[in-house]
């Protein structure tokens, strides 16, 4: 995440320089070694200098406060080696960066058990599932409908095909009444349309199907020159794994239900059978 911010910042300052701005340029600019801020962007090394996070942002003429405030934050985040939480009230920093390391991976991998996977989702579905919480989360209708709108901007990263896209939802997601049995068959059918793309596959584990289910929810992200990371969004917190020992038991979870679910080419036709049984 701190590598990403920074590279963000660089090419942010570089638009406004003809030719743009290398990373190999500024750390000769800055003194550091020629190949160090190149390695810190990719996620290969730290940057465990507090000066050279400054001079960093002093370069990249950041001089709003808050926006300093939080690379601070990132900055002291990225050399723990636990879990990094963001709670509710810290969420609106933290999640964008999230949504940022999701918009870079090539493999998005996810699992959940309680509702549709919000890649999934239907608009109808989005707008009932917001609303719904609307009151005890005191949300206005203003920010539910903010709300509804970020994530169908967020489902555009299906639109890359060269994304690879999996997810696995349990039989109970879909059972759940979300809205009205008009949403649930609009719902039934985005994840059909959504799972005929190349690039997107979608299983479901049956409810009878005697087999391992992850405990909660987890989304890993795969890329092409960072390790892998794990998110998963609770109620009040979003917490992003990182460390390889993590990532792998996220991993051999994820992998171990693709193996026992029904593949993916058999989720259309229960689909069907569900909306027959349960919306009709």
């Amino acid at each position: 995440m701190l590598g990403k911010e920074l590279r963000d910042l660089r090419l942010r300052k570089g638009q406004k320089l003809d030719g743009g701005l290398t990373a190999e340029a500024v750390s000769v600019e800055l003194g550091f070694s020629r190949s160090k801020l190149s390695r810190v962007e990719a996620g290969e090394i730290p940057l465990p200098k507090l000066g050279d996070l400054e001079a960093l942002l002093d370069f990249y003429d950041v001089t709003d406060p808050d926006e300093r405030a939080d690379m601070l934050r990132i900055q002291r985040d990225s050399l723990k080696s636990e879990p990094l939480t963001s709670y509710r009230g810290s969420l609106p920093s933290g999640m964008p960066r999230y949504l940022g390391l999701e918009r870079e991976s090539v493999r998005i991998r996810g699992y959940e058990n309680n509702v549709v996977h919000g890649l999934l989702q239907d608009e109808a579905y989005t707008r009932a599932l917001m609303g719904s919480a609307k009151v005890v989360e005191e949300r206005t209708t203003d920010a539910v409908a903010r709300g509804v709108e970020a994530r169908m901007e967020r489902k555009l990263l299906l639109d890359g095909v060269d994304r690879e896209v999996h997810i696995i939802l349990t039989e109970n997601t879909l059972r759940t009444l979300i809205g009205s049995p008009e949403v649930m068959r609009a719902q039934y059918a985005e994840i059909v349309r959504l799972s005929a793309r190349d690039n997107v596959e979608v299983q479901i584990i049956p409810e009878t199907l005697l087999t391992y289910r992850a405990g909660f929810n987890f989304t890993v992200l795969e890329f092409d020159e960072l390790d892998p990371v794990v998110q998963n969004d609770g109620y009040r917190s979003t917490t992003m794994w990182s460390k390889l020992s993590d990532v792998g038991q996220f991993q051999r979870q994820f992998d171990a239900m693709v193996k026992a679910a029904p593949g993916p080419s058999q989720t259309p036709q229960f689909l069907k059978d569900l909306e027959q049984k349960l919306w009709k």
